[in-house]
């Protein structure tokens, strides 16, 4: 097993409204860094897009805790499977978050994905503090 955490960052928002937030998968979309991700799909409930110069990733909803704990997991769509965590640490308006990937990949393909992987977590918590709710 696999595991990337993102890096920590405080948002100015209550985990109660961050929460509400990821669990429309539309809203993921704005997360993402723009300039690598191409045909993006969103119900909702579920997301796929592509990862240029990677492979197509699909995410759906998987449950978690309100308001501290959003579970995503992969769809068939991923070339492996895995889970991503989002953290939701209250301190009185303002969020503590960060992600929690774990994930199903062989060592060749670790080797590959697992810094590109990082950068993609730390752009999505770094992109988190900009939500606007």
């Amino acid at each position: 097993m696999t595991t990337i955490e993102s890096k920590h960052v405080e948002i100015a928002k209550s985990a109660q409204e961050l929460y509400t937030f990821l669990q429309d998968m539309n809203n993921f979309q704005q997360l993402l860094p723009q300039d690598r991700i191409s045909e993006w799909k969103s119900d909702g409930q579920s997301c796929s897009f592509k990862v240029q110069g990677a492979a197509t990733i699909g995410l759906q909803l998987d449950g978690g805790t309100e308001p501290s704990h959003v579970r995503l997991k992969a769809t068939e769509r991923s070339p492996f499977p895995f889970t991503l965590d989002v953290h939701l640490n209250d301190k009185g308006g303002i969020t503590e978050a960060w992600q929690v990937f774990n994930g199903d990949i062989n060592p060749f393909i670790k080797m590959m994905v697992e810094k590109p992987l990082k950068n993609l977590f730390d752009h999505i918590a770094d992109k988190m503090k900009g939500i606007h709710g």
